[in-house]
């Protein structure tokens, strides 16, 4: 219990530090203690409540929810963008925008980039800004040719960054789902597409999307799944899908049979990538987002605050 006169000292010296702005050096100075007290005195300041410290900012609601997400999953990261109030267009963007700034300031050691497809990694590709990457190939991790929506496509998506950062890239010959097993076979069996596969494996970071096939559903919308299909994939349990590969609540991939018309890198093949960034955007992909992150397909997350904020209430 602290007496009169040492809650006077300690009353002291945090005015000196916290409102004077003081350095511990010069209150040293000042009251003839050395450091080492004064830091002692500031701690005990704290623990005795005479000091109470907040941080006041727009980030510390978002940097809660990223630690929180980080332990329950095992990330490696988790970045959650500040987004309440805006509409789903400024939503996407500004994912999009922390997802870029994000593998820009993490490249080093990287040789090798995959990407995959959709609406909001298109959105990262074009807030993109342009460096000079010379040294880095981007690798597009699934197939994606045709009339449909071709700016979503992990083709001009890879051509696009790089592009961006002023390097090369492959490009993967072959739509995403073709019309039967046996034309991807054969497609599979051509050199130009094994080669890009084989890279496609071998990344060292991966860019994907996660998506719900059920709910505003870009592959229903381009023309990817039919009304069978989704009634199929309802009742087998799908809830999202990473790069035209389905999987359930648990991440568990589903045995539908258009795994077996897809061209590109399956989910076993994508959970070995050292580093997998999932950018993800809205409510309606809560439930993909846990599966993937049960199926522990990624290492880093890149989310907005409110599917952020739900999915630690729901899982």
């Amino acid at each position: 219990m602290l007496n009169k006169e040492e809650k006077r000292q300690l009353v002291k010296v945090s005015n000196l530090y916290y409102i004077d702005g003081w350095t511990q050096t010069q209150i040293s100075k000042k009251i003839g203690a050395s450091r080492p007290i004064i830091s002692k005195q500031l701690n005990m300041a704290k623990e005795a409540g005479i000091v109470e410290v907040f941080i006041k900012d727009e980030c510390v609601h978002t940097v809660e929810l990223e630690q929180q997400l980080e332990k329950k999953y095992g990330l490696e990261e988790v970045v959650v963008a500040p987004t309440i109030g805006l509409t789903p267009e400024m939503v996407k963007r500004t994912v999009a925008q922390a997802g870029a700034h994000y593998i820009s300031k993490n490249l080093k050691n990287v040789k090798y980039l995959g990407i995959s497809w959709g609406t909001t990694i298109a959105e990262l590709v074009k807030e993109y800004s342009s460096e000079q990457r010379k040294d880095i190939k981007i690798i597009p991790l699934e197939g994606g040719i045709g009339r449909q929506r071709i700016e979503i496509h992990a083709n001009q998506l890879a051509y696009e960054l790089a592009q961006k950062m002023d390097s090369t890239c492959s490009y993967l010959y072959a739509p995403a789902i073709v019309e039967s097993e046996e034309l991807k076979d054969r497609l599979m069996e051509m050199s130009d597409i094994k080669i890009v596969l084989e890279e496609g494996k071998n990344v060292d970071m991966a860019v994907i999307g996660i998506g719900n096939p059920l709910k505003e559903s870009t592959l229903k919308k381009i023309g990817y799944l039919q009304n069978g299909d989704l009634d199929d994939l309802c009742a087998m349990g799908a809830v999202g899908d990473i790069g035209f590969r389905f999987f359930d609540k648990s991440g568990v991939p589903i045995r539908h049979p258009l795994n077996n018309k897809v061209i590109g890198l399956s989910l076993n093949q994508l959970k070995k990538i050292k580093k997998v960034i999932a950018v993800a955007d809205g409510i309606h992909k809560l439930e993909s987002i846990i599966g993937a992150l049960r199926g522990n397909y990624v290492n880093v997350l890149i989310i907005d605050e409110q599917t952020a904020s739900m999915i630690l209430k729901q899982s």
